[in-house]
């Protein structure tokens, strides 16, 4: 059998090792903040900078304010690296041409954070005080003060919650058309969801796959009456109404769909080599909620053309308040922008502050 052969029979995204690479023994790495004397102490730990969130905008956010001298200090959750931790192959990401394994790009990030001297900490934010500053953040039973604040902590994908789905996750299931649509070049696949982002990511998937099934639980579509159009026109899309997934079959790979019914007694089952699950994201935004603004859709927001927020010295970036592109080199540019904000944000308030407490000094005398 030729190599192109072998490709083609092969699974999409089959044989993938989601591990988070650590840095390289000779890296110049600087010791986690989880393990300094500070932390030990249980004495508060200040900076300048603590960025929460280390996906693609936390970190390139670190690599930043670092190379600035701002120290950063990024609490960047139990389980770091974001979305692309569950990515398999990572194609589109610019200087890759051979393309790179998602956990991998986050160490490669990661151990570049480092090496300009930010602090990482492995652990998730409890709760946090915006009220005035420095602001008090919690993790893992150690408060941080901050001069600023980068919020970074992304979007979660919702999933089914079956056993076949986390199983074969990164092995033919997706969440993301836009991420992993090439890798099904003449397939056929399943797209499950009822709203635009179902229909959009169906009828994006028509670019790559030879048919697209769209399943949904209810006996019409939820998304606009355009969009549901165009899906029903599509000669590549076939729409399965009143259906719900009631497995995904396959050992390694993706295999097949089994499709429960809403309206009548019995299961189908379809072949195929994907699926992708497009019923929502959720922005990671719980312990900042009651502090600051979100949209309508539960996404942080973000005040004019800048990152700052709604709480001055307070930013945000990346997907948890992007619910329209959410690829990582978008996050990645909206970090690059948050460092930046932030940077000129403290320079143009520490001679003000300087001057404060000169004043200050000269009365109490």
């Amino acid at each position: 059998m030729s190599d192109d052969a072998t490709a083609k029979n092969k699974s999409p995204l089959a044989g993938v090792s989601l591990t988070f690479l650590a840095p390289a023994d000779d890296a110049q790495t600087t010791p986690s903040a989880a393990a300094s004397p500070d932390a030990r102490s249980g004495e508060p730990i200040s900076a300048r900078v603590v960025i929460v969130g280390s996906g693609p905008a936390g970190l390139t956010a670190a690599i930043y304010t670092a190379r600035a001298n701002l120290g950063p200090i990024v609490i960047g959750g139990v389980v770091g690296g974001g979305q692309l931790m569950i990515t398999s192959e990572v194609e589109n990401y610019p200087g890759f041409p051979d393309g790179i394994q998602g956990p991998e790009l986050m160490g490669l990030f990661r151990q570049q954070a480092e090496r300009f001297g930010a602090r990482i900490v492995d652990a998730d934010v409890d709760r946090v005080d915006l009220g005035s500053r420095p602001f008090r953040l919690w993790a893992a039973g150690v408060e941080y003060l901050a001069d600023s604040v980068i919020v970074a902590t992304g979007a979660e994908a919702l999933w089914l919650g079956i056993d076949s789905e986390t199983r074969l996750r990164g092995k033919g299931v997706s969440a993301c058309a836009t991420c992993d649509g090439f890798f099904f070049r003449d397939k056929e696949i399943a797209v499950v969801g009822g709203g635009d982002s179902a229909l959009e990511e169906a009828l994006y998937l028509t670019h790559f796959a030879s048919k697209v099934h769209l399943v949904h639980r209810r006996d019409a579509f939820r998304g606009s009456k355009i969009m549901q159009a165009r899906a029903a026109a599509h000669p590549k899309i076939e729409l399965h109404l009143n259906r719900t997934v009631a497995g995904i079959e396959g050992k390694d790979h993706v295999e097949a769909l089994r499709m429960g019914r809403t309206d009548e007694p019995g299961e189908e089952t379809i072949p195929l080599d994907g699926v992708f699950i497009a019923i929502g994201h959720r922005p990671n935004v719980a312990v900042f909620r009651d502090w600051l603004e979100t949209d309508e859709k539960g996404y942080l927001r973000a005040e004019g053309a800048t990152t700052a927020s709604n709480i001055d010295g307070v930013f945000v970036a990346g997907d948890v308040d992007d619910h329209r592109y959410r690829q990582a080199v978008t996050a990645a540019g909206e970090g690059c922008r948050a460092a930046i904000d932030v940077e000129r944000w403290l320079e143009a308030r520490e001679p003000h502050e300087t001057e404060k407490t000169a004043a200050g000094a000269t009365t109490s005398r």
